[in-house]
Formats: structure tokens, C-alpha cells, sequence
């Protein structure tokens, strides 16, 4: 089957109430490239409905096509067009599993995993919000952890298909007929027809549960009283930190819950970062061991730091996720710390912090440093750590420019890379397991994970903000 002249349809991903899902490929580009194609119908066939139909089905299209143009972890919408009295999307095609594959091939996500993925998916969650847009159905299906980086991508926003339940009321204003949500995943005043921003953070928390735990909402029993998912019991071993933050996220009252994406993912990286870490010093360069057959051990997703100094957005693992689409526009809901308007969307995961621009001033380093240098000769050994969590400012306060350039650079030793910065490199000749390889200008920047980059960034951004430097070239 050909669509639209152009798209041979290779297989049927799904289908549902509002249309079907396929798997095509673009017969006009060289390359065959894959997409997903989302065939939607309209409820109702009226031609004064079909009209309004087709006006928010382009606004929504639109809409998309800002959002996956400015993430990463939203599919791109490639193109979109009616044909037959049904409209189509064109989306990017997401290789990968989505999470409830996941959790049926390889059981119940480890809890430093479930922190990475809410950490990044908070971080897409504070992008979009900033848009005045409510994802609505946020749940294991429709998160896709990608092969090629193993980032979480968000699909299948609500608005599109919620443009399809348009009618009249009875008043002959244009209003949707249906609920855009999945039961058990989404709170009592969505189900009500009424989403707010922590609609989103609940979905969330209700997902977070099910990796922990391998048990939908359904399994789950209620509070009579307060409303509230019992769930603790199923995941005995979660550390009390996580679990207050999922067991706000969750709360029955939109009040009670985190007033934004932003204040979930600062409690969040707070609990994160209070955890100490429980890897061994670095003797030479480590590999991840492997995971216990019950426990997913994914490759790192890249999370995204944010701290009490700086609550400005941070959108760089917003790369977030979508194939199915669409967005629901909510005024007036939730107070940002800061303007929209000042807030920026990096385009890569490279760079997981957006700081005021700053100009690096480095202290400089008398001559003798280089013959005698500070006597630590263990402090390396002990960064293990950096390549397991994420840096915060409370890691780096206590340390003079000395150690947080130790701190910054042990990272690229581990690796065996040499220094241009004569100290540095005496220094690290002097670490037992140190082993250069690599000079400093061939240095292969692949080598580094997600979260050693971020933190590499992280405490270079901490230290020009601080002027604590003490090594120069």
C-alpha cells in the first residue's frame, strides 16, 4: 500500500478508536528512510465538524512540529496530510522497546536506572510545560528507550487524537467528546476533563512504580481514605528519598503534588546525589558489572543537574519523545521560577546546564607548582564516583582549585588521556593506575559517558563561576 503517493506502508505498529499506526518507508528519499505513520479519523462525519476537525488537527501538527524540531527525545514530525476524509501524521521512526517491553524481557528496573529515566523525562516534561502544553498520556507504552543512545523518548501526545473527538455541544460551540488519558495512569481531575501541569508528574510517578515494582495501577490497592496508590510493600529496597518523591508526584490533590516539572527534578537530583557512592576506587579503567538476571542495567541515560544556585531551565536532556501527537494548550496553571522568555533549549545532551554566559578567569599558577605540587597523591582514586552519579554544588564547595581540577581531569585520566598542563600530567604520573594512551588533542571524546560529560561541564561551569582554578598551561 502506497500513501500519498509516497509512503509504502511495511507493517501495522497498531490501532485503536481514532485510526491505525504504520510503519513506512519514504520512497522519494535515497535512503528508503523508515517513518511512522499515524492514520487518524475523525468521530464524527459532519462536514461542519470535518472543518474544525482539520483546523485543530493543523494547529496541533504545528505544534508538533516545534516541539520534535527542538528535542531529541520527541520524534520529528517529517510531514502531515488528509487523504480520503482521514488525516495522517509523519513522524520520525524510534528504534527501541518501549519501557513495558522492557520490564516483560529483562524484569524490574534497578533504582538508579528509574532515577536516570525520571530525571530525563522531567527534564523534556519542564521543556514542554514551558510551552503550555500537557503531554496527558504519560505511561510505559508510550516511552520508548532508543537503541542507539538508550534515552527515553516521550510519544503519542493526547491533543491530536482529542482534535478527532471534536463536536458540538449543545450550545453549537465546538468542544471534544472524549478523555484523553489512560485509566490508572492518569489522575481524578484529568479523568474529569480538567489537566493540569502535575497531571504529567503523576502519570510519572504512576510509571516509576511500575519499573520498580512490575505491577500496573490496576494491580495496585487504593487509600479508602486519601485516595492514594499503596505500593511500598512491592518495592521493599527503594531508598526512602526516591520514595517520597514518587509518593509526592503521586498524591490524589493536584496541590499536594510538585508544583512543577523543575521542583520534582530538584528533589529528585537532590536524592540522587545524597546517595554515596558505593563503587570501589578507580585502579584502572572500570566496566559497568553486569546486571542481576530480575534487574535492567541500561547504559546511562543522561539526566540533567539542576541545583538550588541556579534554577534556570534546563532543557539538554529535552530531547524528549513523541510519535503519536499532540498537546493540550493550559493557561494560568503553573508559576516558572523564571520567564519562559528566558529560558533556552540547548539542541544537544551534550551540555546538560544552560548558566549565564561567564568568562572563565583562571587564577594563575607560580612555577614551583609544577616541581611541588599539593601532597595528595590518593585524591584521583577517590572520583570513582563521577562516572556513577552526577555532581552537585554540595560535592564541590568543600574543594579548593586544586582538587576540582584533579576532580575535572581524573575523569579524562581514567581513560588514559595525557596533559598539556605540565602539573596535571606530573600529577597524574604520580597515580599508580594511571596509564596515557591518548594525547590531549586526539583524545577520543567518545570515550566519556553522558554523565561524565555533564559532570565534566558541570564542575569546569562551577569552577569559572567561582574562579577556582589552579593549574594554567
Amino acid at each position: 500500500m502506497l500513501l500519498n503517493e509516497r509512503y509504502r506502508v511495511i507493517q501495522t505498529l497498531g490501532s485503536g478508536g481514532f485510526g491505525e499506526t504504520f510503519l513506512a518507508e519514504d520512497t522519494q528519499m535515497p535512503s528508503g528512510r523508515r517513518c511512522v505513520i499515524k492514520q487518524l479519523k475523525p468521530i464524527q462525519n459532519n462536514p461542519h465538524i470535518y472543518q474544525l476537525v482539520q483546523e485543530r488537527f493543523q494547529r496541533e501538527a504545528a505544534i508538533l512540529e516545534d516541539l520534535g524540531g527542538s528535542s531529541e527525545q520527541i520524534p520529528a514530525l517529517y510531514a502531515y496530510f488528509q487523504l480520503n476524509g482521514q488525516f495522517y501524521l509523519v513522524q520520525e521512526w524510534i528504534e527501541g522497546d518501549t519501557l513495558t517491553a522492557k520490564v516483560k524481557q529483562q524484569g524490574l528496573f534497578s533504582e538508579s536506572t528509574v532515577q536516570e529515566i525520571l530525571a530525563s523525562l522531567l527534564s523534556v516534561l519542564e521543556y514542554i510545560h514551558s510551552k503550555r502544553i500537557v503531554h496527558r498520556d504519560i505511561k510505559p507504552d508510550n516511552i520508548i528507550l532508543r537503541d542507539r543512545d538508550r534515552q527515553p523518548v516521550l510519544i503519542d501526545f493526547g491533543a491530536v487524537r482529542e482534535s478527532m473527538g471534536t463536536v458540538l455541544n449543545s450550545q453549537g460551540s465546538p468542544t471534544s467528546s472524549i478523555v484523553i488519558g489512560t485509566p490508572g495512569y492518569m489522575p481524578s481531575e484529568q479523568a474529569a476533563g480538567r489537566p493540569v501541569y502535575s497531571s504529567d508528574l503523576y502519570s510519572l510517578g504512576v510509571t516509576a512504580i511500575y519499573l520498580l515494582t512490575g505491577r500496573q495501577p490496576q494491580e495496585l490497592e487504593t487509600d479508602s481514605r486519601t485516595g492514594e496508590i499503596i505500593w511500598h510493600n512491592y518495592a521493599v529496597n527503594v531508598i526512602p528519598k526516591l520514595t517520597a518523591v514518587i509518593d509526592r508526584a503521586i498524591q490524589y490533590h493536584p496541590r499536594d503534588r510538585f508544583a512543577s516539572a523543575g521542583e520534582m527534578l530538584d528533589a529528585l537530583q537532590s536524592n540522587v546525589n545524597s546517595i554515596p557512592p558505593t563503587q570501589p576506587a578507580f585502579t584502572q579503567p572500570s566496566m559497568q558489572p553486569p546486571p542481576s538476571p530480575a534487574t535492567v542495567n541500561l547504559n546511562t541515560v543522561p539526566t540533567v543537574q539542576s541545583n538550588g544556585r541556579n534554577s534556570i531551565l534546563m532543557a539538554s536532556a529535552i530531547a524528549s519523545g513523541l510519535i503519536g501527537a499532540s498537546a493540550i494548550i493550559s493557561f494560568g496553571l503553573t508559576k516558572f521560577s523564571q520567564p519562559v522568555a528566558q529560558q533556552k533549549v540547548p539542541s544537544t545532551v551534550k551540555s546538560p546546564i544552560e548558566t549565564p554566559n561567564l568568562t572563565p578567569t583562571l587564577t594563575s599558577t607560580p612555577a614551583s607548582t609544577i616541581s611541588k605540587l599539593p601532597d595528595s597523591t590518593t585524591t584521583a582514586n577517590d572520583y570513582a564516583w563521577l562516572s556513577q552519579r552526577l555532581v552537585t554544588d554540595a560535592d564541590l564547595d568543600v574543594k579548593d582549585g586544586f582538587e576540582l581540577d584533579i576532580m575535572r581531569n581524573s575523569i579524562f585520566a581514567r581513560y588514559g588521556r595525557r596533559f598539556d598542563t605540565p602539573g596535571l600530567q606530573k600529577y597524574f604520573d604520580s597515580q599508580p593506575w594511571y596509564r596515557p594512551i591518548y594525547s590531549a588533542k586526539k583524545f577520543p571524546s567518545n570515550l566519556l559517558s553522558q554523565i561524565e560529560r555533564q559532570n565534566v561541564e558541570y564542575i569546569s561551569k562551577y569552577q569559572d563561576r567561582y574562579n577556582r582554578r589552579y593549574f594554567k598551561k
